[in-house]
C-alpha cells in the first residue's frame, strides 16, 4: 500500500539527574562533594533510506521517544548519555511541524537527516555548585525534560520523469511498456489512484526513473478529485511528459485536455509551467489519431511553438523508443542542483545572542493562598531537587532577589500565609536571617 501523508509524536529523551554524594574514603578527610552530572537524553533523528519508497510503516507506530539519559553517580562520575533514536524515512519526505506549519526539513539525499526532537540536558550534581563560601553543598538539579511534538510527514515521489494527463489516457500502459513496473490497468476512470514508480532503461546505457502520476481533472488545485494529494508529487520531477489520448475516444478535445491540465499545473504551482515538457501524442493506432494530430499541432503552436509533440502507441509501441531518448537528453542537458558541501579543515562556529533573564512576575489570590506566576522561577523549581535545605535556601535567596517578598508583604501576606508557585507550595516566613 503507498502512503504519502502521515502525522505522528515525537519526544526527546529527558536529561538524567544530577546526583548529590560526599566522598567517603578512609584517609582522605574532608573530601568535599562528589555528585556527578546526569547524562544527556537521546535525540529523535529522522534519516533518509533510499530503500524506502511509501510512508507505510507510519500507520502502525506512530509514538517515537528517545531514551533517557542516565543519573549521576558519585565519585564525581557523570552518567551516560542515551543513544539517539533515528527513524528512517523514504527520500522526498517533508517534514512539518504540527502546531505552527513551519517547515522542519525537505529531505531529498540519501544519508540526509535532522533533529526533529532534542534530548533534554543532563542536570548537575553537587560537585558543579561548591563554592569558597559552601564547599559542601547539598544541591542538585533535574534533568531537563526532552522536545516534544506532533510532526506532518508529506512525501512527494522522487522521480526524474513524471507522467501527466486525464484519466484513461495510457500513462498506465506506458509505464508497464518501458519498465518492469507492474501499474493496475483498466478501462475506467481512475484506475491508478497512487503513484507507481518504474525504473526505465534507455537502451544505451542510461536510464532514469518514471512515475506514473494519478489523472487530474478541471478543479484538482482546488482539491477536486485527487486534487492536491496528486499534485504535490508533480513537484519533484524534472520533466513532465504530458501524455494525451489523441483518438478522442471518451469524447473529448485532446486541445482541450492539454489545456486544462496545464492551467490546474498553473494554479497549483506557477513553477511547473516552466519545467521541460514533452506532450506524448497518444493512441496514434486508433482511428481519428492523424487528423486530431494535425489540428492539435496547429493549435498548440499559437500558445507554445516551442513545445514538443512526440505521436506515440502504448499498445503497439509505435514512437515510444524515439520519446525514451528525447527525456533522456533533456534529463541530461538540465543543470542537478549543486550540494553545498562542509568547508574542510575550518571550525565553523555558531554565537547566539542569548536572551536577558526574564525576571517579571505576577501575583493573584486564591482563596487565602498567594500564587505566585514567574516563567524563571517556574523552571527553577522544575530543575532544582528541592528535597535538601541548601535548595530551599537558594530558592528563597531568589525570591528575595527578584522582589517577590516585599510585594507578598505589600499584597498583605503574614508569618504563615500559604504561597504557592506551579506546584510547590510553602508557608511565608518573616524572618530575614533565614535568607
Amino acid at each position: 500500500m503507498f502512503v504519502d501523508k502521515a502525522k505522528v509524536y515525537v519526544k526527546g529523551g529527558d536529561g538524567g539527574d544530577g546526583l548529590v554524594a560526599f566522598r567517603r574514603e578512609k584517609y582522605v578527610p574532608d573530601g568535599g562533594p562528589a555528585g556527578g552530572d546526569g547524562g544527556r537524553g537521546g535525540d529523535v533523528i529522522f534519516r533518509v533510506d533510499e530503500g524506502l519508497r511509501t510512508l507505510m510503516d507510519f500507520r502502525y507506530q506512530r509514538h517515537f521517544k528517545a531514551d533517557k539519559g542516565i543519573k549521576g553517580r558519585n565519585k564525581s562520575q557523570h552518567g551516560a548519555n542515551a543513544d539517539h533514536m533515528i527513524v528512517r524515512i523514504p527520500p522526498g519526505t517533508v517534514l512539518i511541524d504540527d502546531d505552527t506549519q513551519e517547515i522542519l526539513a525537505d529531505l531529498t539525499r540519501h544519508g540526509q537527516q535532522v533533529v526533529v526532537a532534542r534530548g533534554g540536558r543532563g542536570g548537575r550534581g553537587n560537585t558543579r555548585f561548591a563554592t569558597a563560601n559552601n564547599t559542601a553543598p547539598e544541591l542538585a538539579e533535574n534533568g531537563e525534560e526532552g522536545q516534544e511534538r506532533y510532526v506532518v510527514m508529506e512525501l512527494k515521489v522522487m522521480a526524474d520523469v513524471g507522467l501527466v494527463g486525464f484519466p484513461s489516457v495510457g500513462k498506465s500502459t506506458l509505464l508497464s511498456v518501458v519498465s518492469a513496473a507492474q501499474p493496475k490497468i483498466g478501462a475506467y476512470h481512475f484506475t491508478t489512484i497512487t503513484p507507481n514508480l518504474g525504473v526505465v532503461a534507455v537502451g544505451d546505457g542510461r536510464s532514469f526513473v518514471m512515475a506514473d502520476l494519478p489523472g487530474l481533472i478541471e478543479g484538482a488545485s482546488e482539491g477536486v478529485g485527487l486534487g492536491h494529494e496528486f499534485l504535490r508529487h508533480v513537484e519533484r520531477t524534472r520533466i513532465i511528459i504530458h501524455v494525451v489520448d489523441m483518438s478522442g475516444s471518451e469524447g473529448r478535445d485532446p486541445f482541450e485536455d492539454w489545456v486544462l491540465i496545464n492551467d490546474e499545473l498553473k494554479q497549483y504551482n506557477a513553477a511547473l509551467i516552466d519545467r521541460p515538457q514533452i506532450v506524448a501524442a497518444n493512441k496514434m493506432d486508433m482511428p481519428d489519431s492523424e487528423e486530431n494530430l494535425v489540428s492539435f499541432r496547429e493549435r498548440i503552436a499559437e500558445l507554445r511553438p516551442d513545445l514538443e509533440i512526440m505521436p506515440i502507441s502504448s499498445l503497439t509501441r509505435q514512437g515510444v523508443q524515439e520519446l525514451l531518448y528525447r527525456a533522456t537528453d533533456i534529463l541530461d542537458s538540465i543543470p542537478v542542483a549543486p550540494v553545498v558541501e562542509e568547508v574542510a579543515g575550518k571550525e565553523r562556529k555558531v554565537y547566539k545572542l542569548e536572551a536577558e533573564e526574564d525576571n517579571s512576575f505576577t501575583i493573584t489570590r486564591d482563596n487565602e493562598a498567594y500564587v505566585v506566576n514567574s516563567p524563571r522561577i517556574e523552571r527553577m523549581i522544575k530543575r532544582m531537587q528541592l528535597s535538601t535545605h541548601d535548595a530551599i535556601l537558594k530558592l528563597a535567596r531568589t525570591l528575595r532577589h527578584m522582589g517577590v517578598d516585599a510585594e507578598l508583604r505589600r499584597r498583605g501576606a503574614v508569618e504563615g500565609t500559604i504561597v504557592r508557585i506551579a506546584d510547590f507550595e510553602f508557608e511565608f516566613v518573616e524572618n530575614s536571617s533565614y535568607y
